[in-house]
């Protein structure tokens, strides 16, 4: 693994469970339902969690497996029991419960109980209101999910709500997670798990928390058509407790990569009287999947239709760039992207997918994958976890993948190709694929490796103003916006899907108060590999203030970092931007001769450790004229918690200087 993977998963997937936190010894709880003490209603929220809406007074799950007359087979049972105080209004949600449940040829998983209640205090007593059949809703999203929801009654500030639900699933491989953390606080929080040694399964977590795990053998009985089984069982146990809201901050990937949970993905099973099943438990065995897989590997290798179709497309040309560049082309301006990201296509065959001219983001890029085989391009899948799907643990678990790209070979360089949107160049996938890492897939010898996602191209965005201040105190000029790699893809599609130039201009000056524009013009909008290019005419209104013979403006206008988006005294997990940025603004004013420079800004450079990243400031002037730069370079797309402070402090300062004004003064 590279230095990337090795950050990631030193800082979130934690082989034992407690990193970031003290070892706090728990002494394990029971609760019974319906069961709530006058205590509970005196529950308050402090210090972080004062805003709080509700708070969790307990969370505890049980999961055990079942042996089933009616499937032969061994089920899996989850029990839930969950308690809230609701604190505001704005806490009513918790009282509404969401169960989602799937089915799969003729395997399903089953609600077998729900109970709910409402407790308000009234006069000194708990009274109670029970969950209700009207409050009990059922809906089909499609044909393999089913969606419960029930609503309690009678819900108040200041009431306890509480639910206890059981579902049991024919669908073992992929076991119900275990979430510690909530966006309120949680009073305790209890996971326990019992595992037939018949079944092994690797355990993901991730988070900050010390769960207090422990684990324990017990014995077991399981009444089966042919008797009975006797084995011993895993048991696990977790517990926490006073754990504060988890906070969302800002440049991360997802929240998901930091909540403290737990998680099981089924890896062998050895039941007696039946032959050992290796499932997942190495990179080959699920590259041997794959290939078999007629969404995958089967789909890959179903070429009839490309092999036609390639001709049209490269013609005589023979030079490899030239043919990646043309099939790259093709593909993302003939298949349309359905935004639902996967690995696996939703149709069994390319020639049904160029047909439909849309697919997922399997069907766009497998089909590129397709062509590119037939070619003889040395190309491959890559596999990977989005950035909102959260990071991938590293070790061998397929379900923990929703995407796939291509990769190319040429020379000693991998270029990675991402069709689903018609602004992708060679080495620029989807922002939400930018996860660090992917997994290489070689079908062809069932291996596979990680490699880099990382893009070290800097996305430069330069902002430059040539104005005049005239007498009147109002500004006017012309503004030129060069942007380039990911800053230029985002200016290119709020183009291209605003339906029309009007409206997008409308959208540009959305929040830049007494901005005009005329003679707008843009450049290179399809032409991809040249910076984007954007001139306009600018009037600028209200944002010069006057006061006795003082002029009063901030001269980086709209373009000033406002607010630091850093505001956690400690971090425990990255910031991570993406993919290296560079910001330049530049602004030239001409003002009257009559007037003088009373006060301005005073040059000033931050630079953070090992130059990773920083911010210049300066101001020149001469008479009539002044001119003003800020740049802003951030090197890296990750920084770590131990960089966090460095990148607050760089923000803070950026915008305390960007909001220091100019002050001319009239003779």
């Amino acid at each position: 693994m590279n230095a990337i993977k090795s950050v990631l998963f030193g800082l979130l997937l934690v082989a034992n469970l407690c990193a970031y936190s003290q070892e706090k010894e728990v002494k394990p709880r029971t609760f019974k339902y319906g069961k709530v003490d006058l205590n509970e209603f005196d529950t308050k929220v402090n210090g972080a969690d004062s805003a709080a809406s509700a708070v969790a007074l307990f969370d505890v799950g049980r999961g055990w497996f079942e042996f089933s007359a009616k499937t032969g087979n061994f089920i899996y049972v989850f029990e839930r029991h969950t308690r809230y105080k609701i604190i505001n209004k704005t806490g009513y949600d918790y009282a509404n419960l969401e169960i989602q449940l799937y089915k799969q040829n003729g395997s399903e998983q089953n609600l077998e109980y729900t109970d709910g209640a409402t407790y308000n205090l009234e006069a000194g007593k708990i009274v109670t209101s029970k969950l209700s059949k009207e409050s009990k809703f059922s809906e089909k999203q499609d044909k393999n999910y089913t969606l419960k929801k029930f609503a309690l009654p009678n819900v108040k500030e200041g009431s306890i709500v509480e639910f206890k639900y059981k579902i049991k699933s024919d669908f073992i491989f992929t076991l119900r997670s275990w979430r510690f953390q909530k966006e309120i606080p949680m009073l305790y929080s209890a996971y326990e798990i019992k595992i037939p040694e018949y079944f092994k399964y690797k355990i993901t977590a991730g988070g900050f928390l010390f769960i207090n795990p422990k684990e324990e053998r017990v014995n077991e009985s399981f009444i089966s058509a042919s008797g009975t089984l006797n084995t011993t069982s895993l048991k696990l146990h977790y517990q926490v407790e006073n754990v504060p809201g988890l906070k969302t901050e800002n440049f991360i990937t997802t929240m998901e990569d930091y909540v403290s949970k737990v998680g099981f993905e089924l890896s062998s099973v050895t039941v007696p009287g039946e032959v050992y099943r290796d499932v997942t438990s190495t990179w080959p065995k699920i590259v041997k999947g794959l290939k078999e897989d007629e969404n995958f590997g089967l789909f890959i290798n179903k070429r009839s239709y490309s092999k036609t179709l390639l001709k049209d497309i490269i013609k005589i040309n023979t030079n490899q760039d030239t043919i990646v560049q043309l099939v790259f082309n093709y593909v993302k301006n003939n298949i349309k992207f359905n935004h639902d990201d996967d690995f696996s296509t939703s149709e069994t065959n390319p020639k049904t997918v160029f047909e439909k001219k849309s697919g997922n983001s399997a069907d766009v890029n497998l089909c590129l994958l397709t062509l590119l085989s037939e070619a003889k391009v040395n190309a491959f899948p890559i596999l990977l976890s989005t950035r909102s799907n959260g990071a991938h643990p590293g070790f061998p678990m397929i379900t923990k993948f929703n995407n796939v790209i291509v990769g190319v070979q040429i020379g000693e360089k991998t270029v990675l190709l991402d069709a689903t949107d018609k602004n992708h160049m060679p080495d620029m996938i989807a922002f939400d694929n930018l996860s660090h890492e992917g997994l290489k897939v070689n079908l062809a010898d069932e291996t596979a490796e990680w490699i880099s996602l990382e893009d070290p191209t800097i996305s430069r965005k330069n902002i430059n103003y040539l104005l005049t201040l005239d007498g009147e105190n109002k500004i006017s000029g012309k503004m030129y916006l060069s942007t380039t790699n990911y800053e230029a893809f985002s200016r290119r599609n709020s183009y291209q899907s605003a339906s029309n130039e009007d409206d997008f201009l409308k959208s540009y000056k959305n929040g830049k108060p007494g901005l005009g524009i005329k003679n707008y013009k843009i450049e290179n909008l399809t032409n991809l590999n040249e910076s984007l290019i954007e001139s306009m005419d600018v009037n600028i209104e209200d944002n010069v203030e006057e006061a006795g013979n003082l002029i009063y403006f901030t001269p980086l206008l709209y373009e000033r970092t406002k607010e630091n988006p850093f505001k956690l005294e400690e971090r425990n997990f990255p910031v991570d931007f993406g993919h290296p940025t560079e910001e330049v603004v530049r602004i030239t004013i001409d003002y009257p001769k009559e007037y003088q420079v009373d006060k301005t800004p005073k040059n000033e450079k931050i630079i953070l450790p090992e130059e990773s990243a920083s911010f210049t400031f300066l101001f020149a002037g001469e008479p009539g004229k002044m001119v003003i730069s800020s740049k802003i370079v951030l090197k890296k797309s990750l920084y770590t918690p131990e960089e966090y402070h460095y990148i607050k402090e760089l923000f803070k300062n950026i915008v305390r200087k960007q909001s220091e004004q100019i002050v001319l003064k009239k003779s």
